[in-house]
This record gives C-alpha cells, sequence and structure tokens, in this order.
C-alpha cells in the first residue's frame, strides 16, 4: 500500500466534515494510520445520506462520491488480487436500437464515473456485456451490431449475442434435454428464430453467460431490460433529471459477497413498468383534471402548469393497485409543463396533447416514480417480484428462471418471484438501487418497437391497437394471482395437483372478471365525459386555429381508448368470451402443472 495518495478521501473530510461530522473520526483514524479501504467504505454511505438529504448541493456532493470511488478502485488495482465479482449483463433486445443505444450508453458512464473492477488498456475489466438478439428487421441488426462495435471501441466488453448463434447453442444440448425445454427456451425453427418474447430470449442469454462463465463463484448475472437506464431519477426546479448516483457493481458485489442472497431484484423509476392496459382509469382522470384547470384559465396568460411534481406512491398508476396491497385515496394528479422559458397555455396544451398518444407505449406524464433514497440503497427486504429489467443472480441463483414464457402473458416476473419466494425465501431479496424506464426515445414514437401495440393510420390519425397486449395482461393477472393463492395451498417443490389448480383458477376468474368488469365501465365513463369536456363544452381552445392540430392529437387519443377499451374492443370481447377463457385456462394449468419437472430439467444444466 505504500506511496498511495488518499487526496480525494482527505478531501471529502476536509470539505464536508462541518456539515457531516461522523467524518472527522474517519480523518483522525486515517491520520492514526488505518486501513484506506476500510475507510472508504464509511465515506459512501455518509455521503449518500448527505447527498439525498436536500440540505446539501447535490451536484458537488454526487461529483466527490464518484471520484471517491475511483479513488479506491485505484488503490485495489494497486494492491492486487482483487476478488470481487466479474458480472455479465443480458440485454434482450427486439427491433429497438435507440433503445439500446442507451441502456449501453447508461452502462458505459457508470463504468466511466465509479471504474468498478479497473481498467486496462482502455477496456473494463470485471464487466461484460451480451446484447441477446431477438428483432425481425435486418436492419434494426445491424444497427444493434453498429452499437456493440462502438461500444467495444469506447472500452465496454460488449458481446452481440445473434440469432444463428442462438440457435446453433441451443441445438448443441443434447436432443432430449432440449426437448424438455422447448417451452422454456422455445421451439423456433431457424428460418423465424426472432421474436421469440422476451422471456425466451432472456433464458436463451443464460447459456451464453454459461459458455462466458470462468469462475462460476466470483461471477454475477445482471439482466437489464433494453428501456432501462442504469442511473436513477431526481427532481428539480427545473424538472426532472438523470443522475448516476447508485454504484450498481459495488452494492451487488458487497451484497452477494457478504450474504447467502441467491437472487437480487431492484425496482424502477421513470416510467410505470406495467402495460397501459392497467392504467387508463387513472390516466383518464389526470387528462380530465388538466383540460378543468385549464378551461379556467387564459390562453394567452403566462403557463400556470409548473412547479416541483407530485410524487405519486407505489402503483399510483396501477387503476387495480388494490390487488397488490396498495391503497390510493387522491383520484387525480396534476401534469407538470415540460416546456422551459417564456411561453403561454396554448403551448402547453400543443406539448401536453403531442405526448398523449405515448400513453399507449406506456408512458404516464402524471404519475412517474421517482426515486426515494429512504434508508439507504443496499437494506435487504424479501422480495416477491422479480422485475425481469433489473435483477441479478450467481451461479446457484441461475436455476431460478422466469418460466411460462410460450404463454407470452405479461406479469411473468411477478408470477415467478411468488414461485421463487416460496421456494427460497429471503434468499431471494429486493435492494433499493432501481433503475430509470424510459418507455420512448428521443427517436419517436415511430422507432419505439413495443409487442403487442399495432400503429397505423386511419383518417389521417394515428391508430394504435392495443388488443393483444391488453388481452394478455389480463390472463397474465390471472395466472399470477391463482399462482399467489397456489403456493399458499400446496408445496412449490413438488408438482402441484390438478384439482388444487383447477379450484383455485375457478375462484381468482370469477374475482379478476368482476374487477376487470368495474375497471372497464369506469373507462368507458370518463372517456365519454373527456370527450364532452374537451370538444363540446365551448371551451377556448376550440376557437383557435392555431391549436387545430394539438386537438386533433386529443381527438386521436380518445379514439384509441374507445377502439382499445369500449365496449366493442377486440380485447374486451376475448375477455368476456367464455370459450376463449377456457382455451387460456387450459394453457395455464397445464404449464403450472408441467412447472416442476420443466425446472427440473432446467436446474440439470447447472
Amino acid at each position: 500500500m505504500s506511496g498511495f495518495v488518499t487526496t480525494q478521501l482527505v478531501a471529502c473530510i476536509e470539505r464536508y466534515q462541518n456539515h457531516i461530522p461522523a467524518l472527522a473520526e474517519i480523518g483522525r483514524q486515517l491520520q492514526s494510520g488505518a486501513d484506506p479501504l476500510a475507510l472508504y467504505e464509511q465515506c459512501h454511505p455518509l455521503l449518500e445520506q448527505a447527498m439525498w438529504s436536500g440540505t446539501m448541493d447535490f451536484h458537488a456532493l454526487l461529483a466527490d462520491y464518484q471520484a471517491l470511488f475511483r479513488e479506491q478502485e485505484a488503490l485495489i488495482q494497486q494492491r492486487g488480487n482483487d476478488g470481487r465479482h466479474h458480472f455479465i449483463l443480458g440485454i434482450p433486445i427486439a427491433d429497438r436500437p435507440p433503445h439500446l443505444r442507451a441502456c449501453l450508453e447508461s452502462i458505459h458512464q457508470l463504468c466511466r464515473l465509479f471504474n468498478y473492477g479497473g481498467n486496462t488498456d482502455g477496456a473494463w475489466d470485471k464487466v461484460e456485456v451480451v446484447v441477446a438478439e431477438d428483432s425481425r428487421f435486418e436492419s434494426n441488426i445491424r444497427r444493434d451490431i453498429e452499437l456493440v462495435e462502438e461500444y467495444r471501441q469506447k472500452g465496454l466488453q460488449v458481446h452481440h449475442f445473434g440469432l444463428d448463434e442462438q440457435y446453433e447453442l441451443l441445438h448443441a444440448l443434447p436432443a432430449g434435454t432440449r426437448e424438455r425445454l422447448g417451452r422454456l427456451l422455445t421451439t423456433q425453427t431457424r428460418d423465424k428464430f426472432y421474436l421469440k418474447g422476451q422471456a425466451a430470449n432472456r433464458n436463451l442469454a443464460y447459456l451464453k453467460f454459461l459458455q462466458l462463465t470462468q469462475d462460476k463463484d466470483r461471477t454475477l448475472y445482471y439482466l437489464v431490460d433494453s428501456d432501462q437506464r442504469l442511473c436513477v431519477n431526481r427532481q428539480t426546479e427545473d424538472g426532472e433529471e438523470a443522475v448516476y448516483a447508485l454504484n450498481y457493481f459495488s452494492a451487488a458485489d458487497r451484497i452477494f459477497r457478504s450474504g447467502d442472497t441467491l437472487m437480487l431484484t431492484g425496482k424502477m423509476v421513470g416510467d410505470p413498468p406495467v402495460s397501459p392496459s392497467v392504467m387508463a382509469a387513472s390516466f383518464l382522470n389526470d387528462v380530465s383534471a388538466f383540460f378543468t384547470r385549464l378551461a379556467g384559465l387564459n390562453e394567452s396568460q403566462p403557463c400556470q402548469f409548473h412547479g416541483a411534481q407530485q410524487k405519486p406512491g407505489d402503483a399510483a398508476y396501477h387503476d387495480l393497485a388494490g390487488l397488490f396491497g396498495y391503497e390510493h385515496k387522491q383520484a387525480a394528479f396534476d401534469y407538470a409543463c415540460r416546456l422551459e422559458g417564456s411561453h403561454d397555455h396554448a403551448a402547453c396544451l400543443r406539448d401536453f396533447s403531442s405526448r398523449l398518444n405515448a400513453f399507449f407505449f406506456g408512458e404516464h406524464l402524471t404519475r412517474r416514480t421517482w426515486f426515494d433514497y429512504g434508508k439507504g440503497y443496499s437494506v435487504l427486504s424479501p422480495a416477491r417480484t422479480i422485475y425481469p429489467g433489473n435483477y441479478i443472480v450467481n451461479y446457484a441463483g441461475l436455476k431460478y428462471v422466469i418460466p411460462f414464457g410460450h404463454l407470452r402473458l405479461r406479469m411473468s416476473g411477478p408470477t415467478s418471484g411468488r414461485l421463487i419466494a416460496a421456494e427460497i425465501g429471503p434468499r431471494f431479496a429486493s435492494f433499493n438501487m432501481p433503475n430509470l424506464h424510459l418507455r420512448t426515445t428521443e427517436a419517436g414514437l415511430e422507432d419505439d418497437f413495443r409487442p403487442g401495440v399495432e400503429v397505423g393510420q386511419e383518417n389521417e390519425q394515428q391508430r394504435i391497437d392495443l388488443s393483444n397486449e391488453f388481452e394478455r395482461q389480463f390472463f397474465g393477472d390471472l395466472m399470477l394471482f391463482s399462482t399467489e393463492e397456489l403456493v399458499k395451498r400446496a408445496n412449490v417443490n413438488w408438482p402441484f395437483p390438478r384439482e388444487t389448480v383447477e379450484a383455485v383458477f375457478d375462484q381468482k376468474e370469477a374475482e379478476m372478471l368482476t374487477l376487470y368488469r368495474q375497471k372497464h365501465a369506469a373507462i368507458v365513463q370518463r372517456n365519454r365525459q373527456l370527450n364532452e369536456q374537451v370538444f363540446k363544452a365551448g371551451h377556448w381552445w376550440l376557437h383557435a386555429p392555431e391549436l387545430e392540430a394539438a386537438l386533433t392529437e386529443v381527438r386521436a387519443f380518445i379514439d384509441n381508448i374507445e377502439r382499445n377499451f369500449g365496449e366493442h374492443a377486440t380485447a374486451w370481447q376475448q375477455i368476456q368470451s367464455s370459450e376463449h377463457r377456457a382455451r387460456r385456462k387450459q394453457q395455464i394449468v397445464e404449464a403450472l402443472l408441467d412447472y416442476r419437472a420443466e425446472r427440473d430439467a432446467w436446474d440439470s444444466l447447472f
């Protein structure tokens, strides 16, 4: 250790000890010859708490916090014998190059700012990335490959796991094993080995992980969706900003080295991690509240839709939040205008209207989730939901795969989470290190592919069809809450008894139908009220020719709500159909009955 200069550690102590008294004691330990490596670890949480307290300069503290980690990494590299974990990140991608760019850039920034594991010859040593391709269009595959090469040049060890390589790796498995794992890993033929679904693509990436693993005792596998970024959001007087304030790699390494965790999951901030099919009622409330307030304001006066945005509680965006144990009493949340500089209410309305149809891609303009430091980053709590865009496992944890991908249902993460929690209890844990979730990118909706969302044109309006996703949401909810009840009645380590599975499903089907009918009625009523409010009440915006395009966007939004959630919506007709429900229920019941045998076959790979 001789000769190492602790410049940043000394500077942090001197700069902040008057505001953070505990730093003075760390300074005394440093002067008395204590091991600096341990002192860095003591400093980090003190700076974190001060940084998120709201009483100090956030950005100055963040810069010092990041520099402190970089100096600590330099000391670790000087000492040698770095026994911390190597990370392999997996990013499933399907026809969304702009999302992939943003995700890779966030990983690059995290490495650059915190330097976990050090950098040798321009490349970070302990971080690898697997881009698991599932795109249909050759043009998007080429763009993904170009992005992989671009970020290799920036120092990331990135592998493009292409369709041909996936197919070959799958077919390298013994035929019997491959047959037993067909519903986990896909049975698609080589010529259609795309759009297999996020679950199958992720599970195939596990095979690549095994191929890349050099030390299974010192490797962690981090699954990130392409619309996630390894940073968080914070509110400022000027709006929302993304900040690289969490050292995900260092925290996860410490958690896995100090305990017996097998699977670790973090939540998400930013856009809600759910389908628009379960947010329509809440969003209509907020859109209506916006127009109610707008009607009482003058068109040309300075915009009044500014100020600190409200912080909705957990799952405030969800129409059926009560199913998850949350109670929300606030009916509507205010819209916070995104425009900067001097502008009037006509400009605010134009911008608001331009983003309305992004709702069908998963944005919620009024109920975003904000990062909350709470008790710290690394405090663990028992988990019951896997967030597929943010979970980490060790080698033993690779066994706890997300199943049922062949059903193409939503809620696969919560469903598998209930099964895994029932099997390993607190070794499946959650930590307060969410990713920033952004459903859309600067590229615009035209370049933001979303499975289950079909986009077209009708009468010069954007026609959006959610019926596929809406249907998958209902039956995903049915599977989730049936599974939640099932693990209370049966042992997850043994095959589930058919009579128990079927009894649970009959009960939950009746409950879910009642809730969805209530939600459906509320959406239909609120959409009709919104139409009356905007177009038939004689408000000032109807007499402003310059707002014609904005009102066309509002009309398209109302029409798309009617198309997807109205009386004649395709998905709603399917949900109402007893024949369709019977077919779907049979698929789900058979999948649960096969779960244990499928898991046994998967476990044999490890």
